[in-house]
């Protein structure tokens, strides 16, 4: 019988890793996933070390990461490779979104290979809400609050749902002991779901970049493609320990390195840079209700843009007014989140109010019309 598992778990093995049948065109746009699985990994063993030392308890909990930083052999390293891991994990996954956009991941018939990897983004942003919390400095708690507090939208039962997440009448040590049991599990659900998301991958196949399926013009994922991702592996590798090494901080708020206090309230509370987007959104609607709907349609349209599409062309390369609208969005996400760090007044607004528009046309426009427009262009051209 173990025999057997064993020869079933070598044939697994075989199948999906070693004789895997891969495009041969994949280029280096095809390794951000397994960046992002890298990542992933880094992410699980840093934080379950850092875990052996912090204390979930607001009295010590900033005590405590400064002990990590400070008495703990390396414990300063750990921190940080985990912090800044936790900004370059986001890093790889928009750009895996982003090639997943420009190369039509997301249409036939990968649809719920999308959806799975854009489940997997919203658990990534929910665990990393979360775990920003934990070191409970100034932009933690104050954070803590003003997103728990979007919470209270729901009608009649809004701010008991506040208090039942806080635990209490305001953000205290409840809500950090439960912030931090799901910052436990919530990676592991990740990872659970990354299984999901390769099972998916390999039931449907890799896309390319020419957006075709062929037999005939593939290879073995070893040893042919793995080395791209090897490649991907050590440049990630290099980066990472680059700026673990000479800008620990530099993609942090100084303001977290203020222990929580709740009679001092942060002149300009930002959260990380990797929700910028979206926080832009939120703020660029003066109605609390109608800013909260809104970011959250933000989010649920990547889960939608599968059923907007009406290209029957894949790749972004044989699409050209596509590629216009695409990287136009990808300029336009860029100023959102540049947006999401001014100063709220009249001039920023606008700012912001036009790009969030933006965004939306992205899919709306990307999907519906330009699918039509190329379809009415090609019909044209072939009546001639």
């Amino acid at each position: 019988m173990s025999r057997l598992n064993l020869n079933s778990i070598l044939s697994w093995v075989d199948s999906h890793i070693i004789d895997y049948p891969t495009a041969m065109n994949l280029n280096y746009n095809w390794s951000f996933g397994s960046s992002a699985g890298f990542c992933l990994v880094i992410q699980i063993l840093s934080g379950a070390f850092l875990a052996m030392h912090y204390a979930g308890e607001t009295h010590y909990a900033f005590s405590s990461v400064e002990h990590i930083m400070r008495d703990v052999k390396s414990g300063w390293l750990i921190r940080y490779m985990h912090a800044n891991g936790a900004s370059f994990f986001f890093i790889v996954v928009y750009a895996h979104i982003f090639r997943g956009l420009y190369y039509g991941s997301y249409m036939e018939p990968r649809q719920q290979l999308w959806w799975s990897g854009a489940l997997i983004y919203v658990l990534m942003m929910a665990t990393a809400f979360i775990g920003y919390v934990l070191p409970w400095g100034q932009m933690s708690f104050w954070g803590a609050t003003v997103i728990t507090s979007l919470f209270s939208i729901f009608p009649f039962i809004g701010k008991e749902v506040v208090m039942w997440l806080w635990g209490g009448f305001t953000v205290g040590n409840p809500t950090l002991n439960r912030f931090f049991s799901l910052h436990y599990l919530l990676p592991f659900i990740i990872a659970g779901l990354v299984f999901v998301h390769l099972g998916l991958l390999h039931k449907d196949g890799s896309n390319n970049p020419l957006g075709i399926k062929t037999k005939t013009a593939n290879v073995n994922f070893y040893p042919y493609m793995y080395v791209k991702d090897l490649v991907a592996f050590f440049v990630l590798l290099s980066v990472l320990s680059v700026v673990i090494f000479y800008f620990p901080n530099s993609l942090g708020d100084p303001d977290n390195y203020l222990e929580a206090d709740p009679y001092g309230t942060p002149a300009h509370i930002v959260p990380e840079w990797y929700f910028l987007p979206f926080y832009a959104i939120l703020r660029v609607i003066p109605n609390k209700v109608g800013g909260i709907l809104t970011m959250g349609g933000a989010i649920a349209i990547i889960f939608l843009y599968p059923l907007l599409n009406t290209s029957i062309l894949r790749s972004a390369n044989f699409r050209p007014i596509y590629a216009v609208v695409f990287w136009l969005f990808v300029a336009d996400f860029c100023l959102l989140a540049w947006s999401g760090t001014t100063p709220v007044d009249d001039y920023f607004k606008v700012i912001g109010a036009v790009v969030s528009i933006g965004y939306f046309a992205f899919f709306v426009f990307g999907g519906l019309f330009v699918g039509w427009l190329e379809k009415t262009l090609a019909f044209r051209a072939l009546s001639k």
